[in-house]
């Protein structure tokens, strides 16, 4: 059986990660946001203590490059205190490049504007100095992550045009492994083997996806990663009888490990802050749960033992995607906008725990035969 990072954990296959993405945590926080345990909790808790305190074992970061119309957050010196809080607190850290100044997703991955006018042999050469940076920073301040992502949600790419993977116009392919290489040496060459490397795609049910881009990207010599990301939301991504298919097959196929490294579901399709939320009445509908407490921790519950069940235990575990993201005044999307993503997170609006979603998260699960996908 390889050696998985859940096997050096010393905790049992397909049980090791139990995630929590809080990339925006620190603006919440600075904007009003309280936080409440379980019961009739009335003092204000650290989250991240709440979350530990239901079993969560890992925090997720995001990092921009010069974060544009944020007010500052994700930047690399917040980066490291939420990283330094988190290793206080007894979490292990994921650590995420997003190659950018702002939001980066299949359908946008924008170089930094420090970046834009570089050649393409400048602008490997600031992936990697930008990626060494980052980990000297980490390493020096005794809060490295236990996994780096190079890259977020990238399979159109990274730092379009020149690592664009599909269009006229773009590098491809090429361009792309060439620029994957710059950010995995980077890591390398500050941490050698400590640090696992994740490369992450969205459409976690989208097998043919998952084949063509990873064959494309390893027949250019891109092997030196240990674990494949995978994002998966019910209700825009499909089934999760369709993502453990997925699973199994790019976990066999490339011989690594794999994570469901965001996912997220609502608790109620109630508005927290008169902004339009992005899950709603169609959202609960393709997505089959109830839009509630328990249908939220049911889904949480489901997608845990799909990964679980990966064979040979090669299903690392899941995080959740911004569970702390209350609707605050201030802490929206961009600067002056409000929190689309209020109602999906594990806390009400006023900040106290969903305790059943909260425990289906962080709880160890019994040794299962088989997963339950619908």
């Amino acid at each position: 059986m390889p050696q998985t990072l859940a096997a050096q954990d010393g905790v049992a296959y397909g049980q090791s990660v139990r995630g929590a993405d809080v990339s925006t945590l620190q603006k919440v926080e600075d904007h009003g946001g309280r936080f409440y345990g379980r019961g009739a909790q009335k003092t204000p808790q650290d989250p991240l203590v709440i979350l530990r305190s239901h079993g969560v074992n890992y925090v997720r970061l995001k990092l921009w490059k010069d974060p544009v119309g944020v007010d500052g957050y994700n930047d690399l010196e917040k980066t490291v205190a939420m990283a330094k809080r988190a290793k206080r607190t007894g979490l292990r850290l994921l650590l995420n490049f997003h190659y950018s100044d702002f939001w980066a997703d299949p359908g946008r991955q924008d170089k930094p504007a420090a970046w834009r006018d570089l050649s393409f042999e400048a602008l490997t050469r600031a992936v990697y100095d930008h990626t060494v940076e980052t980990m000297t920073a980490l390493k020096a301040a005794r809060a490295l992550p236990d996994i780096v992502q190079i890259g977020n949600e990238i399979q159109s790419g990274i730092l379009w045009p020149d690592g664009k993977t599909w269009g006229e116009g773009s590098g491809g392919f090429d361009n792309l492994a060439i620029l994957l290489r710059a950010g995995i040496d980077g890591v390398r060459d500050v941490v050698g083997k400590d640090v696992k490397i994740m490369l992450h795609l969205a459409d976690g049910a989208d097998n043919g996806l998952y084949r063509w881009w990873f064959d494309e990207i390893t027949r250019r010599g891109i092997t030196d990663f240990d674990i494949i990301g995978l994002s998966f939301y019910p209700y825009w991504h499909g089934t999760l009888q369709g993502l453990s298919h997925n699973l199994a097959d790019i976990s066999a196929r490339y011989d690594k490990d794999v994570i469901v490294v965001e996912t997220a579901y609502a608790f109620t399709l109630a508005d927290g802050d008169g902004h339009p939320n992005i899950f709603g009445a169609a959202q609960a509908q393709a997505g089959g749960y109830p839009a509630t407490v328990a249908g939220q921790a049911a889904f949480i519950e489901d997608i845990r033992r799909v990964v679980q069940a990966v064979p040979g235990g090669r299903g690392l575990g899941v995080f959740y995607w911004e569970p702390t993201w209350l609707p605050v005044p201030g802490a929206g999307w961009r600067s002056g906008e409000g929190n689309a993503w209020e109602n999906q997170a594990l806390f009400d609006f006023d900040g106290r725990a969903l305790t059943p979603s909260l425990e289906a998260l962080g709880r160890p699960l019994p040794t299962l035969k088989r997963a339950r996908a619908r």
